[in-house]
C-alpha cells in the first residue's frame, strides 16, 4: 500500500481479517442458531454447534490479541520507530492470525497454539522495537 509504513498497512489488513471473523462467525451462529435468535436480542443463552462455537472463540481470540496489535502498529510509527523488525513483527502478527482462523475452524491443536504463539511473538518484537 503506498504512501503507508508497513505496520499500518498490516494494520489496515488486520482490519480486513477482523471483518472476516466477524462475518465467519455471524454465518455460523446463524446456521447454527437460526436468523430470527442472531437478529434479536439474545436475551436467552443458548450455545452454537462444534463449529459456530469455534468461530465465536476465534473472534474472541482475535480481539484479545488485536488492540494490542492496533496500539504498537500506530505507536511505533507515530513515534518514528518503524523499521524493518517491526514491519516483520507486524507481518508475523498478520500471517500468523490469518492462518489461525482456519486451524481453529478446522480443530487442529498444538500447531495451531505454535500458529497462536508466532502471532503474540509479532506483537511483541513490535514493542521491543519501541522500547528499545
Amino acid at each position: 500500500m503506498p504512501g503507508l509504513t508497513t505496520e499500518i498497512a498490516y494494520l489496515a489488513l488486520a482490519c480486513v481479517l477482523l471483518a472476516v471473523h466477524i462475518i465467519c462467525q455471524a454465518v455460523l451462529l446463524t446456521r447454527d442458531l437460526g436468523s430470527q435468535y442472531n437478529a434479536g436480542p439474545r436475551d436467552e443463552a443458548r450455545h452454537p454447534g462444534l463449529i459456530g462455537g469455534r468461530a465465536e472463540r476465534a473472534l474472541r481470540n482475535f480481539l484479545e490479541t488485536f488492540a494490542a496489535f492496533a496500539a504498537l502498529a500506530l505507536a511505533v510509527t507515530v513515534t518514528g520507530k518503524a523499521d524493518w523488525w517491526s514491519g516483520f513483527g507486524a507481518a508475523l502478527y498478520f500471517w500468523a492470525r490469518v492462518v489461525y482462523l482456519p486451524l481453529y475452524l478446522g480443530g487442529i491443536p498444538y500447531f495451531r497454539s505454535l500458529v497462536w504463539t508466532l502471532g503474540s511473538a509479532g506483537i511483541a518484537i513490535i514493542l521491543w522495537r519501541l522500547v528499545w
